[in-house]
């Protein structure tokens, strides 16, 4: 049983096997899938699986908060796993990658800032938007 379907059962979901398929792809994605892309992917295990199949999975999976979703400014909901480690994310808006970085000083600041302000810090989230740099102008 992978990560995030052991997840679900330990939050009391009814895991159907189409609900199944879909957390498994999502436990061994490396990137951070559109529902399209995790259609196709679950399609690959299951043809019988519906884009609105997904699309309510992806809900359900949501409003459970086993997956996050991201809006990359691309137009298009992603997700990821859930996990209590946390990350940012720095986003090629020529490629789309999404790369995901920890960086203690930034956290600092953050929790500082709140700091200076009265707050206690619980929560953020924190997405970079950025084009490779031009190694031919250096």
């Amino acid at each position: 049983m992978d990560r995030l379907e052991k997840l679900c059962t330990e939050k009391g979901m009814r895991m159907t096997e189409q609900r199944r398929v879909i957390a498994r792809v999502l436990s061994v994605a490396d990137d951070h899938p559109d529902v399209e892309e995790i259609h196709r992917r679950a399609s690959e295990i299951d043809s019988n699986i519906s884009i609105a199949t997904v699309y309510r999975t992806m809900r359900l999976f949501e409003e459970s908060g086993v997956v996050e979703r991201h809006d990359f400014q691309d137009g298009r909901a992603r997700y990821e796993e859930a996990t209590e480690d946390h990350h940012d994310h720095l986003i090629d808006l020529r490629s789309g990658e999404v790369i995901e970085f920890v960086n203690q000083e930034i956290e600092a600041l953050q929790k500082r800032i709140a700091e200076e302000h009265g707050y206690k810090l619980v929560d953020h989230r924190l997405e970079l938007y950025g084009v490779p740099l031009d190694k031919s102008k250096d």
